[in-house]
């Protein structure tokens, strides 16, 4: 698969690049990078640059939220119950957490509900008329879900029950007579930014609900929306920006004992540490047993109960890697076995006794392994579930409402969706979906690529250059580490192997010389040694081991000429 790799290289806009950079005191590098970006004046690129709060935007720009805000606003005053519904994912469990503590400032009567991921499974629920009637609750908010529960939605109003739908998912078609909708994808939103996480729009709310600004809340919308894969584009950029230092700095004891247990105590607070370490324990729970475990630690006043519930989480973390680890295999062994990848373009595979709570995480890494949009499929008697996971090309939810004739239930977005199917279903929509993805994909689009920002000489490069381009952080989705291009380097000195095939190593093009890591790219050293010229992908980034600042290329692909 390796070899094939094809790199998107952008055409150069010196005369652009060099107008920014004059306007903005900045390298034409820099400059190009934020054009790549879609930022292509001044004023946009300062505010993408120098992103803070001051851009964050009025929570009343959503048409319905005077109508949300009066809605609760008659529910304390009436002392009536309010029930706060969510997800059982990282930006459900942040946005419940959110909405609920937002409430008890108020002094109002609120319980918060997590369905089961398994019994219960996605969104408002058949029994949801139920739950809210035993709580007596006269008015429901949803956190992360809603959109597309009409049924579920109707029902609730015909008995008197009002409901506020906070949500980011994409509507299927109709829109849920709530009673008030807050979802920046829907047509008349009347928002400004579209791409808000869950709890981006839970924040919006109590924003509006408490006339504050609430910046110290930061730290679980960027958590919520760094683990949701939300693009840190716009407002999401500022909430990651400002939320990452405060998120190191929390208050709360619930993140304080899960950064202590994690073992990421006084280190610089990363998206990098949000998608791989806190993201994936607090998900832990709800995917192992019960979301509310999550729920409970973020919601913690006390030291000892966070750090025993932190504990809980860290078992529920390992045991979830085991059995992820399991299923990885099994899956794999079933590709091998029934994929013929000519024939099939979407992976779809479906297994007795898989865990279901751990199908999207399988789909997501055999998706990246692949390069294919691959679903995974839970067989049970009657319903079984599936998760799957897309790739830049193929748009997963447009493709699942085109084989809803085979399907249950489904929702999702462009690159991660559910789905509920009956047993006798999966051959037929196995086959609808890959002829589907006969007309939509085209082989390159099935071949791993990388973006890359620019192609430079190592002596374009330089310190300041670097420390330049930090200003473009966060990283994640949607503003993606910049990614360089150089070709014609030699290896100079004995690359090394260091532990987990960390390859170690220094290059030059005879003008510069820098070191450069890869890490897991140990399986390079003997190509590299026997190389004459390589071309290098990598991020040049300021490396500060031991207190010392110095330039390291960190390696993406080697490419031997």
């Amino acid at each position: 698969m390796h070899a094939h790799r094809i790199l998107n290289i952008p055409a150069q806009h010196h005369t652009l690049q060099q107008k920014l950079s004059r306007e903005l005191g900045i390298s034409v590098i820099l400059a190009q990078l934020l054009i790549n970006r879609g930022i292509k004046d001044a004023r946009a690129a300062d505010d993408f640059l120098n992103a803070g709060l001051s851009q964050i935007l009025d929570p009343f720009a959503f048409s319905d939220m005077h109508k949300a805000i009066g809605l609760i606003k008659a529910a304390v005053k009436n002392k009536d119950r309010i029930m706060v519904f969510g997800d059982y994912d990282v930006d459900g469990i942040t946005s419940v957490v959110l909405i609920k503590s937002a409430l008890k400032r108020m002094k109002a009567e609120a319980s918060c509900h997590l369905p089961h991921r398994i019994r219960e499974g996605y969104g408002l629920s058949k029994n949801i008329l139920q739950l809210a009637r035993d709580s007596n609750a006269r008015l429901l908010i949803t956190a992360d879900c809603g959109t597309s529960s009409h049924e579920q939605i109707k029902e609730l109003r015909k008995h008197d029950i009002e409901v506020i739908v906070t949500d980011h998912h994409e509507p299927a078609a109709a829109i849920p007579c709530a009673s008030a909708i807050l979802n920046p994808k829907i047509q008349d939103s009347g928002y400004g930014y579209r791409d808000l996480a869950g709890v981006g729009v839970a924040y919006k709310l109590c924003q509006a609900l408490t006339g504050e600004g609430l910046a110290e809340d930061l730290d679980l919308v960027c958590l919520g929306t760094i683990a949701d894969v939300a693009p840190l584009t716009g407002e999401n950029r500022v909430f990651v920006k400002e939320g990452l230092p405060r998120l190191s700095r929390t208050r709360r004891p619930g993140i304080k004992a899960m950064i202590e247990a994690s073992g990421i105590k006084g280190k610089k607070m990363t998206a990098t540490f949000v998608s791989y370490i806190l993201g994936p324990r607090i998900n832990a729970s709800g995917r192992m047993d019960t979301a509310d475990t999550a729920l409970r630690l973020l919601l913690s006043d006390s030291k000892e109960e966070a750090d025993e519930l932190a504990r809980t989480v860290e078992m529920y973390n390992r045991q979830r890697q085991k059995i992820e680890n399991k299923i990885m295999e099994e899956a794999q062994g079933l590709v091998d076995k029934e994929i013929n990848f000519k024939e099939h373009k979407i992976i779809v595979i479906a297994k007795e006794g898989w865990h279901e709570g751990v199908l999207g995480i399988v789909a997501s890494k055999l998706a990246d392994r692949l390069y294919r949009p691959t679903i995974l499929i839970s067989v049970a008697e009657g319903l079984c579930k599936g998760s799957g996971r897309s790739i830049k090309t193929f748009h997963l939810f447009a493709a699942l409402l085109e084989c809803r004739e085979f399907l249950s239930s489904f929702g999702g977005h462009a690159h991660a969706a559910g789905l509920v199917i009956s047993k006798e279903n999966i051959a037929d929509f196995k086959n609808k979906i890959n002829s589907l993805a006969k007309e939509k994909l085209q082989l390159e689009d099935l071949l791993p690529s990388l973006d890359i920002d620019m192609e430079v000489a190592l002596d374009d490069l330089n310190e300041k250059i670097i420390a330049e381009l930090q200003a473009l952080e966060p990283f994640g989705a949607g503003n993606p580490e910049p990614l360089f291009y150089t070709r014609n380097l030699k290896l100079k000195g004995e690359p090394q192997v260091l532990s987990r095939e960390t390859l170690k190593f220094w290059v030059t093009d005879a003008r510069a010389t820098y070191p450069a890591i890869g890490f897991g790219m140990g399986y390079f050293r003997e190509g590299l040694i026997n190389s004459g010229n390589f071309d290098l992908v990598y991020y040049p980034r300021i490396d500060n081991w031991q207190g010392a600042e110095s330039v390291i290329l960190e390696v993406k692909d080697i490419f031997f000429r």
